[in-house]
């Protein structure tokens, strides 16, 4: 493939810090590519990509903890906020969420706002539902800068109804965000419900 047998003015491609590596058209019949895939700029611009990155990398440090005490530590909440839920502690339940929640849910549709949350799951919820994790269920995975996304499948009882038999099925996606040390959830995906009636 052969370029244009025009001049062109010089054309910068690349710099970094006082570096500038500029390719141009040199003379009638010779292919500018020839010029910039030299191996001393290839070995140049290769160099000054990797610097590049390492400051990145530098400046960003990552902060994610490992994935055994990453999962710990949401397994844990997840226990605390159900456990909440389950025994219709209200305030205690609110402070997991952050105030601008959104909350997703496939049949009941989207919730906005810790409130409103709360106030659903005191009308819907408490005295007439309890929610158990089923085992073996929950992924937990970084969100490197931000915290981290839980995933499971969860069973609800009717306690006054049968509390050793569950009713329905679904599952379940809850992103955490880590501000400062503190865990809290903003976003809630509630979907696949199903009954386990029979």
């Amino acid at each position: 493939m052969s370029f244009p047998e025009i001049g062109l003015p010089h054309w910068n491609i690349f710099s970094h810090s006082s570096v500038l590596l500029r390719v141009s058209y040199l003379a009638k019949g010779t292919n500018p590519m020839n010029q910039l895939l030299t191996p001393g700029r290839t070995l140049l611009f290769l160099l000054l990509l990797s610097a590049t990155i390492l400051q990145a990398h530098a400046q960003s440090p990552d902060k994610t903890a490992p994935p055994e005490e990453l999962a710990r530590t949401v397994t844990s909440l997840d226990s605390a906020l159900f456990d909440a839920y389950n025994q219709c502690d209200l305030e205690k339940f609110g402070t997991f969420f952050i105030d601008e929640v959104e909350f997703y849910h496939d049949q009941g549709g989207v919730t906005l706002g810790r409130q409103n949350l709360t106030e659903s799951v005191k009308k819907n919820i408490c005295g007439k539902v309890r929610r158990e994790l089923v085992p073996g269920t929950l992924e937990v995975y970084p969100m490197r800068g931000y915290g981290a996304v839980e995933m499971g499948v969860h069973r609800f009882h009717q306690p006054k109804v049968d509390p050793n038999k569950p009713v329905g099925e679904a599952k379940f996606i809850h992103l955490w965000q880590n501000k400062e040390g503190v865990w809290k959830i903003t976003r809630v995906i509630s979907y696949d419900h199903r009954s386990l009636r029979q």
